[in-house]
């Protein structure tokens, strides 16, 4: 991920949660906002809903490899925060890639 820098802080998260825009999916919510910086900030959410460590971690690198590959496309200066919902567990790669394709096209992103 060229442009883009993982958002770690609690507050950060909050903040989007509370004050930005989402987009929602089968599998995947989207919160963005514009931020300050001239880099995106990512920050990927996978609960224990979605099942064990395994699991969510494999859901946690798909969704990071989605994002990158769509990274180009996206304008800088934006927070962004994807939420993984207990079906990002089920559906395979492509179904993922298509859920955020589909999100950032909705949102005006791409």
């Amino acid at each position: 991920m060229l442009k883009t820098v993982s958002i770690k802080e609690n507050r950060t998260f909050s903040y989007l949660y509370r004050r930005g825009q989402f987009i929602s999916s089968d599998c995947l919510i989207l919160y963005f906002r514009n931020n300050r910086f001239e880099n995106n900030r990512l920050g990927i959410t996978v609960t224990k809903k979605v099942g064990k460590a395994v699991i969510r971690n494999r859901v946690r690198r798909r969704i990071k490899e989605a994002y990158r590959e769509l990274e180009g496309k996206i304008p800088s200066s934006l927070d962004i925060v994807i939420v993984a919902r207990s079906m990002a567990a089920q559906v395979d790669y492509n179904k993922l890639l298509s859920a955020l394709k589909y999100m950032f096209k909705k949102a005006g992103l791409i």
